[in-house]
Order: C-alpha cells, then sequence, then structure tokens
C-alpha cells in the first residue's frame, strides 16, 4: 500500500476511483466540475432525505480520467462521531477499490475543511489510519502470503501538501502501532512468553532511547513481587516484570521541570491455561492473546517515541504463563504482597489481578502520579458491555473523565462501572485480607476493587478493563475479525493531549 498527499487541481485528477465522503455539515471537498457536482448534489439530498442509504459507485461518463465515483455519506452510520465515520467510509471505499481491481485511488479532502485547518488535517489523519488497519492480518505462518492491499495506490487530494504528508505519516505511526500490538496478540505462546516478551520490551527501550528495567525471577524474589513468581511457577518460562520509561526532552542548559508521571500497567498474561483450575478446552486457544494490555502498552510506548509528549511516561508490563504443573500455585494458597497485604487463591484462574498487583506496588514505587492498569481481565465484563465497550473504574472522577474523553476522541468507548465500598464484602475470606476469586456476582466490580487495594494511595489511578473489545469476533467497522489493540489510541491521545485532558 502507498499513501501520498496530491496538491494538483481537481481537472488535473486521474484515478481508477475517486472516494467523496459527504456530510451534512462539514464539506470535504472541492470538486470545481458542475456536471459532477451536479450530481453529487443530488446524491446529497438523497441521503439527508433517507431515501439513500448505502454507497454509491458510478461512472462519471464526461471524466475519461476517473474510472468510477463512489460516494458515500456520514448519513448512513448511526452512533459514531464524524471522525470515526471517515475512516469507516475510507476502509469500506478501499476494500471496494481492491475487489474491483480500481488500484489507483483518490480519496478528496481538498474543500474548505482540508484548506490549513486542524480538523482538515485530523480528518487525513484518521483516514490514513483507517487505510493502514483495514487490510491487516496475521499471516506470518502461512505458505502464501497474499496482501490485498499491495498495489494500492491511495492519493490524498489536499490544499496544503506539506501539511496533508505530515498527516499521513501521523495517521501511519498509529496504524502501524496499533497493528503491533495485534500482532503480539496472535503469537503462538511458544514464540512469545514472558522472557522473549522482555526482550522485545528491551529492543523497543534502545530503539527509541528510553530506560529499561527488567525484574526476573531473582530480582522478583529479592524485591518481594510475589504475584508473578505464584502465577508463573508452573510454566517452563520464568516470569517476567519490566519497565519502559520515556522522559519529555529538556532544553539544553535547563533543568528537568517537574512534570506529570503516568504509569500504564499492562497485563501480559503470554498464555493462560488457567492453571490447576484449568479452563475448558473449547476457545483455549485464544489465550495467546491475554497479553493484550501488555501488548497496548508497549505499542503506544512505541507512538510516544515519534510523539514526544510534554509528560514522563513508563510502562510496566506483568508477564507470565500460567501453567499446571507441580511447581505450579493451587487453589488455597496463600500470598502475602510487599505492601503486606494477604491473598487467598480460590480460584488460579483469577490470576491476572496477581501479577498487577505487582505492577501497581511498582508505580507506586516509581513515583507515578496518574496510574493506568488496562488488562484483559474478567468475563464478566465482557458479558456486562458486550464487544464494544471497556469497563472503566477509577479513584478520581477527573481522570476517569480525561480517559474517557480521549478515548472518545480516538473512537475507543469506555463504560464507567462504580466501585462501591460495600462490595468489598464479597472479597472477604477468613484466612486473609482477601480473596482473588469474590464469586459470580459484579466480578469486573469486584476484581476492581481488588486492584485498587494495591494502587498508590497518592496517584489518581484508573482500571481498564478490555476484555470484551479487545477481539472482535466478526469484522466491524474498519477492523477485520480478531484483535483490535484496543487502549493503544486512548492512552496515547492522553500522554500528548494531557493538557486538554487534566491541567496537572
Amino acid at each position: 500500500m502507498y499513501l501520498k498527499p496530491l496538491a494538483c487541481t481537481p481537472a488535473e485528477w486521474k484515478a481508477d476511483l475517486l472516494v467523496l465522503i459527504l456530510d451534512r455539515n462539514h464539506k470535504f471537498f472541492d470538486l470545481q466540475d458542475e456536471a459532477l457536482q451536479a450530481k453529487i448534489d443530488s446524491l446529497k439530498e438523497e441521503y439527508e432525505s433517507g431515501k439513500r442509504d448505502a454507497a454509491f459507485i458510478f461512472e462519471p461518463r464526461h471524466r475519461s480520467d476517473i474510472g468510477a465515483v463512489a460516494v458515500y455519506s456520514t448519513e448512513s452510520y448511526k452512533g459514531f462521531d464524524t471522525s470515526e465515520v471517515v475512516k469507516i467510509c475510507v476502509a469500506d471505499a478501499l476494500k471496494a477499490a481492491v475487489d474491483s481491481r480500481r488500484f489507483n485511488v483518490i480519496i478528496a479532502f481538498n474543500g474548505p475543511d482540508g484548506q490549513n485547518s486542524p480538523d482538515g488535517c485530523d480528518y487525513i489523519n484518521k483516514a490514513a489510519e483507517a487505510g493502514g488497519m483495514a487490510f491487516w492480518s496475521f499471516n506470518k505462518y502461512k505458505k502464501e502470503k497474499k496482501d490485498s492491499s499491495a498495489d494500492l495506490n491511495i492519493y490524498f487530494a489536499a490544499p496544503n501538501e506539506a501539511q496533508a504528508a505530515n498527516s499521513i505519516a501521523e495517521g501511519l505511526v498509529m496504524a502501524n502501532c496499533i497493528n503491533m500490538a495485534r500482532d503480539m496478540c496472535c503469537e503462538p505462546g511458544d514464540v512469545i512468553n514472558p522472557e522473549t516478551l522482555c526482550a522485545m520490551g528491551k529492543s523497543l527501550a534502545e530503539e527509541f532511547g528510553y530506560e529499561f528495567g527488567e525484574y526476573d525471577e531473582e530480582r522478583l524474589k529479592k524485591e518481594g513481587f510475589v504475584g508473578h513468581l505464584k502465577v508463573g511457577g508452573g510454566s517452563q518460562y520464568g516470569p517476567r516484570m519490566f519497565t519502559i520509561t520515556y522522559n519529555p526532552p529538556v532544553p539544553e542548559g535547563e533543568e528537568p521541570a517537574p512534570v506529570p508521571h503516568l504509569v500504564l500497567v499492562g497485563k501480559g498474561l503470554t498464555f493462560d491455561s488457567g492453571g490447576i483450575s484449568i479452563k475448558p478446552a473449547a476457545n483455549m486457544h485464544e489465550m495467546k492473546g491475554d497479553m493484550a494490555g501488555a501488548a497496548a502498552v508497549m505499542a503506544a510506548m512505541r507512538a510516544l517515541g515519534t510523539f514526544k509528549p510534554k509528560i514522563k511516561v513508563t510502562a510496566v508490563v506483568c508477564s507470565a504463563e500460567n501453567m499446571p504443573d507441580g511447581k505450579a500455585q493451587r487453589p488455597g494458597d496463600i500470598i502475602v504482597y510487599k505492601n503486606g497485604k494477604s491473598v487467598h487463591v480460590e480460584n488460579t484462574d483469577a490470576e491476572g489481578r496477581l501479577v498487577l498487583a505487582d505492577g501497581l506496588i511498582l508505580a507506586g514505587e516509581l513515583g507515578a502520579t496518574h496510574v493506568i492498569d488496562i488488562c484483559t481481565l474478567t468475563g464478566a465484563c465482557v458479558r456486562a458491555l458486550g464487544e464494544s465497550f471497556t469497563g472503566l473504574m477509577g479513584s478520581k472522577r477527573a481522570f476517569v473523565n480525561a480517559i474517557t474523553f480521549a478515548g472518545g476522541e480516538q473512537g475507543e468507548s469506555y463504560w464507567k462501572l462504580p466501585l462501591p465500598i460495600e462490595y468489598k464484602e464479597m472479597l472477604k475470606t477468613p484466612c486473609a485480607d482477601m480473596t482473588n476469586s469474590a464469586g459470580p456476582l459484579a466480578g469486573a466490580i469486584t476484581a476492581g476493587l481488588f486492584l485498587k487495594e494495591f494502587a498508590p494511595e497518592n496517584a489518581a489511578w484508573a482500571h481498564l478493563d478490555i476484555a470484551g473489545p479487545s477481539w472482535r469476533s466478526k469484522a466491524w467497522k474498519y477492523y477485520p475479525a480478531g484483535p483490535t489493540g484496543v487502549g493503544v489510541r486512548t492512552l496515547v491521545e492522553l500522554a500528548r493531549n494531557w493538557s486538554k485532558y487534566l491541567q496537572k
């Protein structure tokens, strides 16, 4: 796939397919062609009156240099904001181009909303991101590696070529980072295990000049991070916790100024069999994706290496493989964490919270001002919210709202769940301070309450349960079926535009 800005006049456009997106409030394109504009105006009336809903493709007989015109309207897509609909339309148009073997495509963003305005640049950015995401597939292990989009030449018509080029590059950075997270979730558990995941983190840190810290089994034991040791005890691959830290650039000759320190704690269960409390065989193969939280924070750190936000950001990846073995933790074991709190293990398949507890404790030791943990944590959250919403819980309303707004800006949806004090009763157990499995009721909430016990007291903390949206069972919007890389865009948006969402 080839993406490039196009700054010539509409009269000079040459394409197999010209893509036009209609919107009630925005004029994305300027055709400078009366005959073509008359056709488009007629279609716009049909869309806005409800007489037409689907995309319309036709051949402009007076333009031999344009093979076909594909018209999409934002009126056809309900429930999404304009930016998100633009991405859906672009993805649909590019798929139609490939299906009809129209490989030279112009997407027109040369109208008033594209003329040197931030909004116009955002739409080109989003369109490029959708193009980069729409044809993702994991074919690394297939004998024949077919890329249906390989021959696509996509030109974004825009009045400012340099500005459009920057927007395209920015969109592709996000698409590539999201696709990186998707790839990671598809790799087999014998390829990405805690040790190789740690090596990937180290390589990422070296590539961007980040600080890197590794907690192998010896260091985990020495420093009291017992959750990893218990969860990973039954695996041939030793558990790992590691940190990747980005520090904002400091102008030469100046002292570093105090900045917020955002710590992203990602669950990295590279394979989760359930341990002694083993899962059913059906669909267990999908548990190689139980490290979607770790993939999201690592992909976000890759993006931040390009965007360079003004705050300090650290990724803490909590990684283990949960396997049944003679050395595996047992139901009935008691874990005493380094903060003094004890946990009675009633179900070894409720293991994600056990490693995240270590990561949250470490976030406090690192001096976090704000902490987000992101994880495929509970089936209860999937049952409550389905595949389109991330469950969001937190200790500070302003921080929870900031994440919600940042996610909405990037087309990722969150639903706030409560953390009622009375539900802490469900975590009580005679043998320890709390249990790791609070029963069938309010499972997503009790998991959040469990994690809150380990979050740094002086930091704003939020918990993102991505068990639902981390994987789509069917193609949706611009996502093929499979892992989605959910969370990457929200984390990057929040870090990049911190002052927009949080003043301190």
